[in-house]
C-alpha cells in the first residue's frame, strides 16, 4: 500500500500497572492519506516501539512489535513509558518511533476545542494539528473508549442509563480515574462543559487499572472511568453510561508514527495489522492478557498468525 499525500491520528490517559512493566512491544504503519512529507528511506534500521502504560495499549504495541518482526525488521521495545504527555513529547523527537494512539482522544490532547466525532473527521483534523514530525497510519475499526462506569447498584438506585441521568446525583457522587482525566477534555473538563457535570470530589486512582476497579467494586469511587474493552466491565457486571452529546466520540486505534523512522514496507505492515483488527477482537485479547494472565508475546504471536500477519 502505498503512502498518499498527508494525514494524522488519542484516548488514552495512562496510569500504571505493575504487571504491564513485563510486557514487550510494537511497531509502526502508514498508508494515511493525509501524510504530508513521504518517509525517503525504504529501508528501515531499528523501529523503536513505545506504548503509555496499561495492558491494552502494551498489547497494541506487541502486535506492532511482532507484525515488524515477521517482516524482518528489528524492532526495539520501550513499553509502559507513561501518559500521552510524555509519549508524545518522546515520538515528536524521535527518542521512540512508533506508539499506539486513540484517535479521537490524540485531537481532544491536541486540539481542546475539537468538536470531530467520527472516525473520517478526527482523522482530517489530526493532519492540521500533529507535530510535523509525526503522521497516523491507518486507523482500525477497533475502538477503546473511555466509559463513564457505575455499579449495577448504583445504576439502579439513581436509574442512570447515560452520562446526562448524572446531572441531578453527581454532586453526591466521587468520580475515580487516573491523575490526568483530572484536567482532560475528554475527562472532567468535558464532562462539566458539555453534561454540565460537579462531582462532590475526585478521587486519583490507576488508568482503568486494578486500583480503579477496586475503588468502584468497594464504593470508594461511585462513577469510574473504565476502558470500553475492559474485561472487568463484563466480569463485575457493571453499567456503562451511554454519551450522547459523544464527549468521548471517535477512539479508533491508531499507530502514530515518527515520519524519518518508518519506511513504506513497515508501514504497510501495520496498516494490514489495522485492517484485522476490530473491537470484539481486541476486547477478547485483553481478556486474555489481563483477565486469563496469559503472555502478552503469545497472544500476539497467536493472533497475527490467525489473520495471516505472523511468521
Amino acid at each position: 500500500m502505498t503512502r498518499p499525500p498527508s494525514m494524522r491520528h488519542a484516548r488514552y490517559a495512562v496510569g500504571g500497572l505493575a504487571a504491564v512493566a513485563l510486557l514487550a512491544g510494537c511497531s509502526s504503519s502508514k498508508s494515511n492519506p493525509l501524510s504530508k512529507t513521504p518517509p525517503t528511506d525504504t529501508k528501515s534500521s531499528t523501529v523503536t516501539v513505545g506504548s503509555a502504560n496499561f495492558p491494552e495499549n502494551a498489547l497494541l504495541a506487541e502486535i506492532y512489535a511482532e507484525a515488524l518482526e515477521a517482516k524482518g525488521v528489528t524492532v526495539k521495545r520501550q513499553f509502559n513509558i507513561g501518559s500521552r504527555e510524555l509519549l508524545y513529547k518522546q515520538i515528536s523527537d524521535g527518542s521512540i518511533t512508533l506508539i499506539p494512539e486513540y484517535n479521537g482522544a490524540l485531537l481532544a490532547y491536541l486540539d481542546k476545542s475539537a468538536t470531530a466525532t467520527t472516525t473520517e473527521t478526527v482523522n482530517s483534523a489530526l493532519a492540521a494539528k500533529l507535530a510535523p514530525s509525526l503522521e497516523i497510519l491507518t486507523s482500525a475499526a477497533a475502538e477503546d473508549k473511555d466509559a463513564l462506569t457505575v455499579t449495577a447498584a448504583t445504576a439502579a438506585q439513581y436509574n442512570l442509563k447515560t452520562i446526562a441521568d448524572l446531572a441531578p446525583v453527581a454532586k453526591d457522587l466521587v468520580i475515580g480515574s487516573a491523575p490526568e482525566f483530572k484536567t482532560r477534555q475528554q475527562g472532567l473538563l468535558g464532562l462539566t462543559g458539555v453534561y454540565g457535570l460537579t462531582f462532590k470530589s475526585f478521587k486519583q486512582l490507576d488508568n482503568s487499572g486494578p486500583l480503579t476497579i477496586a475503588a468502584l467494586k468497594s464504593g470508594d469511587v461511585q462513577v469510574a472511568d473504565i476502558y470500553s474493552t475492559d474485561a472487568s466491565v463484563k466480569a463485575n457486571d457493571f453499567v456503562v453510561l451511554d454519551d450522547p452529546k459523544d464527549l468521548f466520540g471517535a477512539q479508533n486505534v491508531t499507530p502514530l508514527a515518527f515520519k524519518a523512522g518508518l519506511p513504506q514496507a513497515d508501514a504497510d505492515a501495520l496498516n494490514a495489522v489495522s485492517a484485522k483488527l476490530d473491537t470484539t477482537t481486541l476486547a477478547d485479547l485483553v481478556k486474555q492478557v489481563v483477565g486469563d494472565k496469559q503472555d502478552i508475546s503469545a497472544v500476539a504471536k497467536k493472533w497475527l498468525a490467525s489473520a495471516g500477519l505472523g511468521k
